[in-house]
């Protein structure tokens, strides 16, 4: 076995990558000592009931049927993986076999806390993600009827996202994978939004566009093939998800079930033209988003209205509701209207360098929004695109689109080796907060753009490129 090192850098493990494997890999965990890596790609640091066979989406006590995909149309190689995601606010886990069938999916939200802190206070996540991540787990496996001899692999997102919370699930997935000798898959917590829509929608195949948004993130790429994208636009401050919480903290409205859903539901009774709010960046030529501007109309026309946060929504007069709701049903028309604005050019500018792209996806936290759906919908049907978005239970921040990424990476051989069954207290633990997708465009970077470089890791494409340049050169050789 080879091991590099240094040679692209000593932060960038893409954990683990084999040799090209057939298409008919089936790469069960008793199988895996059959198949070592013959490329390593390590930093230091890395080294309740029947079995569920519908699809299902569950939340609590909550279920919702997902869309049914044809099995036929997916091979059942018998993988079977664990997926944790601790990258914000919710615990997650769900156990995902390799023909997308969903065994089970838990999520522990901390709505309680958001509501309290009025977002989200990295220290008390990190405390509530230990207090439930071993409780969340087991769940996950007892739900699906398996224990973790069961499994093949276990995938764990490792950036970007908030370190500290981040920190949780990555140990977690390490004492499993570790105490029962499988394999483990880092994965890109923005690639998981991206993938699960192959999920769910069994005609989506590379190439296709994306945009993912959600509290902390705003991207459009176009996804080449797995883990290799151009990323066409980003978010040059705050991103959109980030006004909608700003937005609901500001209009007094109850932030239990993050500020995205209370805004969009107030905005149903306002008028959404009788606040002026300018659309961000109209003359930025580029695919680039803001919304640190529009958070600062909002706050203005909320304080010209006197509207008073700490009296709650619920307790508003009449004219004092409709008040916010005129100024919610405003904010959001003229955010998505800056989301639309930016995917018409980038779709322009995707079908260039990829002409056969036939979808668009649409997910993470703010995809769940039916508005957001509706308009963009109306904006890849003008280009002749299909959207495609995932159920809203799989919109958000879940470990299903962790465990799925991880299967699909680990079909080709992308993973680490079982950790050891005990690490040292003073371990470090590969985690990446701030983690880009993709290539920037060359016809995308714009000027506005002030992101401090310190402390990014290389981003997941240039990784696996990098990783697949080297095995080439090594096959080469030998």
């Amino acid at each position: 076995m080879v091991r590099l090192l240094h040679t692209l850098s000593p932060a960038i493990s893409r954990l683990g990558f084999l040799a090209a494997s057939p298409p008919s890999l089936r790469l069960q965990r008793n199988h895996f000592h059959k198949h070592k890596p013959k490329i390593s790609l390590l930093s230091p640091s890395s080294s309740a009931s029947n079995l569920q066979r519908t699809r299902a989406c569950s939340n609590g006590n909550r279920v919702s049927s997902l869309p049914k995909r044809e099995s036929s149309k997916l091979e059942d190689d018998g993988l079977v993986v664990l997926g944790i995601e601790t990258s914000c606010d919710d615990t997650a886990a769900a156990v995902v076999r390799g023909n997308g069938e969903i065994l089970s999916q838990v999520i522990s939200s901390q709505a309680e806390l958001l509501a309290l802190y009025g977002g989200v206070a990295p220290k008390q996540a990190e405390e509530a993600h230990s207090r439930v991540i071993d409780k969340v787990v087991q769940e996950a496996l007892d739900r699906a009827n398996l224990t973790e001899k069961d499994l093949s692999a276990v995938a764990v997102t490792i950036g970007p996202g908030l370190g500290l919370c981040l920190r949780v699930g990555v140990q977690k997935a390490r004492r499993v994978a570790g105490a029962f000798n499988l394999p483990i898959v880092g994965v890109h917590h923005m690639e998981a939004h991206a993938l699960v829509a192959r999920l769910v929608e069994h005609e989506l195949s590379f190439p296709f566009m994306a945009l993912l948004i959600s509290g902390g993130h705003n991207i459009i790429v176009l996804a080449h093939k797995l883990g290799q994208y151009t990323q066409l636009g980003t978010t040059v401050d705050d991103a959109i998800g980030e006004a909608f919480d700003k937005t609901a903290k500001w209009l007094g409205l109850d932030m239990r079930r993050s500020g995205g859903p209370a805004v969009e539901e107030l905005a149903l009774e306002g008028d959404s033209k009788s606040v002026l709010f300018n659309v961000p960046m109209k003359n930025h030529k580029d695919c680039n988003f803001s919304y640190a501007g529009l958070k600062t109309q909002v706050r203005l026309a909320i304080e010209a209205r006197e509207i008073d946060a700490k009296c709650s929504v619920s307790s508003a007069t009449k004219e004092d509701r409709r008040n916010r709701a005129d100024i919610a049903a405003s904010f959001q028309r003229v955010a998505v209207l800056h989301l639309e604005e930016k995917c018409e050019r980038a779709i322009d500018w995707a079908m260039k360098l990829e002409p056969s792209i036939k979808h668009m996806v649409v997910s993470g936290g703010v995809a769940s929004n039916q508005y957001v759906r509706f308009r963009l919908n109306n904006i890849a049907g003008s280009k002749n695109l299909k959207l495609v978005c995932p159920p809203p239970c799989l919109c958000t921040d879940n470990g299903v689109m962790v465990a799925w990424t991880g299967l699909e990476h680990f079909r080709v051989g992308r993973f680490d080796p079982p950790p050891p069954a005990v690490e040292p207290d003073d371990f470090m633990y590969d985690i990446r907060p701030r983690w880009p997708l993709g290539e920037e465009f060359a016809q995308g970077r714009s000027e506005a753009r002030s992101l401090r470089t310190a402390r990014v890791h290389p981003s997941l494409t240039s990784i696996i490129r990098g990783a697949d340049s080297l095995q080439q050169q090594t096959n080469t050789n030998i």
